[in-house]
């Protein structure tokens, strides 16, 4: 095994990017997001991960992961991942070391594309050339006329025709200005665009319901996580008197737990987040618990993360293009995608890895660490 190229080092930076204005959905509020990054280098050759995540994930990846991963065969990604879930044992896997795992996982597989010359997508074998986005942000903060820009910029602008917006504003105390703001939403893309929510685990079960009906007759096809996804038997019950798809799952962190959901029949599309759940090894295996049942996976946020994985599985669904993470992702990163048509195509250019380079210049001033 000596020919074979070795894990050299792993390090870290962290970035914090304000938003572009206030910002909320229907059970948290913020004013920045911070990205963690992990690079991970063999000789001259670096791949490159993130997560959205507090500063803290960092430290996770220098005190307990970088030992761990440094000198094992750089293309041994599910060994690697493998010896990282075991280091934080003590530490506790759901939550910080999760995404810890997550970004260097995400880094280890750029890595390796790019030692083998590869798209990261041509690596995994391409299951799709295009996957689908879909626009979303639409929070609770916006006025109206600050949420119609943002839909039509998507859906007439880019030609993207399917689009997300936040309810279940405080908590699920303002459901009338919720149920208003899915009327204009109508409005503003027309009768052609999909039309989703978001509601966050803002809503009581049977508040949900009655939300439910309102919002079918708006059109609305996809209702994201109506009631917390911590109550699979409620949300499992609520996806029996729907009309709409419910969907739930981007705070899964580890593999048992998207296979808690499916078996409680809790969606009809699970939502994994490749910056949480433990990178692109545990996100592929969650598309496969997924397809196993007939169910579609649909990645959630840091769009850039997911694109040549989720070209990589045949139940995809669709793509989250969310505000905050492309906003990011482009100030950050050369090499980001085109959503226009609705639809990104990774790895078209031939670029190794995920494709993606970090802009030292326009980054340094928003690094904190």
């Amino acid at each position: 095994m000596s020919d074979q190229p070795a894990v050299d080092a792993v390090d870290t930076a962290v970035y914090t990017v304000p938003t572009d204005a206030p910002e909320a959905d229907g059970t948290l509020a913020w004013d920045k997001t911070t990205l963690v990054l992990v690079t991970a280098r063999s000789g001259t050759t670096t791949g490159l991960g993130y997560t959205y995540a507090p500063a803290a994930t960092a430290h996770l990846v220098r005190e307990l992961l970088a030992g761990t991963v440094t000198g094992l065969c750089a293309y041994d990604v599910p060994r690697a991942n493998e010896l990282m879930c075991r280091a934080v044992r003590n530490a506790g896997l759901p939550g910080l070391a999760a995404q810890a795992i997550a970004a260097a996982d995400i880094a280890l597989w750029d890595l390796k594309a790019r030692l083998l010359g590869l798209p990261l997508v041509h690596l995994l074998g391409a299951a799709r050339t295009e996957v689908p986005v879909y626009g979303s942000g639409g929070f609770t903060t916006y006025d109206a006329g600050r949420q119609e820009r943002q839909l039509r910029g998507w859906a007439e602008d880019q030609g993207i025709p399917r689009v997300k917006i936040k309810i279940g504003e405080s908590w699920g105390t303002r459901q009338d200005r919720d149920l208003e703001r899915v009327t204009c939403a109508r409005a503003a893309i027309g009768d052609t665009a999909e039309l989703y929510v978001d509601a966050n685990g803002g809503y009581t079960g049977g508040q949900a319901l009655r939300v439910a009906a309102a919002l079918a007759d708006q059109g609305v096809t996809w209702f994201e996580e109506p009631v917390s996804s911590d109550h699979l038997t409620v949300l499992a019950g609520l996806r029996d008197r729907i009309p709409l798809d419910v969907a739930a799952g981007e705070y899964g962190y580890t593999l048992p737990y998207f296979e808690h959901m499916l078996a409680a029949g809790a969606v009809d599309c699970l939502q994994a987040d490749v910056t949480r759940c433990g990178g692109i090894t545990v996100w592929l295996r969650a598309a496969a618990l997924a397809h196993a049942r007939g169910i579609d996976i649909s990645g959630h946020c840091a769009p850039h993360a997911h694109a040549h994985a989720a070209a990589a599985v045949p139940n995809l669904r669709h793509l989250e293009w969310f505000h905050d993470h492309v906003r990011i992702e482009r100030l950050l990163f050369d090499g980001v995608l085109d959503p226009a048509g609705g639809g990104v195509t990774p790895g078209a250019d031939g670029t190794p890895g995920l494709g993606l380079t970090l802009a030292e210049e326009r980054a340094a001033p928003y690094r904190t660490e």
